[in-house]
């Protein structure tokens, strides 16, 4: 098992995105990096920032960090680690999740509501990676 939101679980993403076919057909058009922004709460202290560089059905970079300032994503996407948790555990779609405003999203909606299917196919690669979340 790997603690979510860490920079091994970033890798271990990056790995099984890269390993996937299925992203990299429904992502194939797909160019923007991403912080997925774990807010702060009971089990996490400062915010997490998870970047994810995303290039045409390929990640390039993934970590973790609590310094914002490191990258400077085209999108962030941030919520609570349980809203993060019913999406690696299927329980939540993340569009659904920004239209309900359980995530809120800085960046071009419109281009992510375009990219459905490679938004899918990405939750999907969380569900393979065994993942520990602080309790």
């Amino acid at each position: 098992m790997i603690e979510f939101a860490t920079d091994e679980w970033a890798e271990a993403f990056m790995g099984v995105i890269n390993e996937s076919e299925a992203y990299a057909q429904a992502a194939k058009t797909w160019e923007g990096d991403f912080y997925f922004i774990v807010e702060a709460g009971e089990n996490i202290p400062q915010p997490i920032y998870l970047y994810v560089d995303l290039w045409h059905g390929k990640c390039r970079e993934a970590f973790a960090t609590t310094d914002p300032s490191v990258k400077d994503p085209v999108f962030r996407m941030s919520g609570s680690l349980e809203n993060w948790r019913r999406v690696i555990e299927k329980k939540l779609d993340p569009i659904q999740g920004l239209l309900t405003r359980r995530f809120k999203l800085k960046g071009d909606m419109v281009k992510v509501m375009r990219a459905v299917k490679a938004a899918q196919e990405l939750v999907n690669c969380t569900t393979l990676v065994s993942t520990e979340f602080p309790e």
